[in-house]
């Protein structure tokens, strides 16, 4: 269903607007990743980023680091046109790859990101996809992730979600859209509550693995090789 909308003309031209309507704080989460992939990545860093569709968070590191060199990877062709447009004058920084890790370069690269993407997987493929990109990493290198997670049983579940929805209404979300939204993240994302994200992070690979932003039902890592 989400990758329908992501392959959508009229959904990709609504796109840029939309995550931050959804996500407190979006832009400065940009603006944090690229201060801690910074701590460790080189000035002249090569930096892996899965998920790259619509380009917002290739935009912000390009422009935080502009020795930086990028591999942007996802599935929708759509998105990755969207993220060129996106770059802008940095677009000749990024090479942009249609599909999935396992179509990423080997590397090794300094640095990776996955940002708002990782939800869309299950436990298993979750581990899986992180232990590739862990795999194309140089060791110590720095990871930054950030998706939905929240507490999944009951009436705490019900409550985060409701959270999540009466922000998107807050941010100017139509009240019909940010509940039909509301009811797609219950019944089709493959949330975690964060100590299962956590955990696959550690099964895949990755050490120091330390929560840097929680915003109602998003929580953000930022780990190591």
């Amino acid at each position: 269903m989400f990758m329908r909308a992501f392959k959508d003309p009229e959904a990709v031209a609504r796109y840029p607007d939309g995550p931050r309507r959804f996500v407190p704080g979006l832009e400065a989460l940009h603006e944090m990743t690229a201060i801690l992939l910074a701590e460790h990545a080189p000035a002249d860093g090569r930096v892996l980023v899965l998920g790259a569709g619509g380009g917002q968070e290739l935009k912000a590191l390009a422009t935080a680091q502009p020795g930086w060199r990028f591999v942007g990877v996802d599935p929708a062709g759509p998105m990755l046109d969207l993220a060129r447009r996106t770059l802008g004058a940095d677009a000749g920084r990024a090479e942009l790859i249609e599909g999935y890790i396992d179509d990423a370069p080997d590397g090794p690269f300094d640095a990776a990101v996955c940002l708002l993407t990782l939800h869309f997987l299950d436990y298993e493929e979750r581990v899986r996809t992180l232990g590739e990109i862990h795999r194309r990493l140089k060791p110590g290198a720095p990871f930054v992730a950030a998706h939905g997670s929240f507490p999944q049983q009951g009436a705490e579940k019900d409550l985060w979600l409701s959270r999540y929805a009466a922000y998107a209404i807050a941010s100017g979300v139509d009240p019909v859209q940010a509940q039909g939204a509301r009811e797609a993240v219950a019944s089709a994302v493959n949330m975690l509550p964060p100590d299962r994200d956590e955990a696959a992070m550690a099964a895949a690979g990755f050490g120091d693995v330390a929560m840097f932003y929680a915003a109602f039902t998003w929580r953000g890592w930022v780990a190591r090789a």
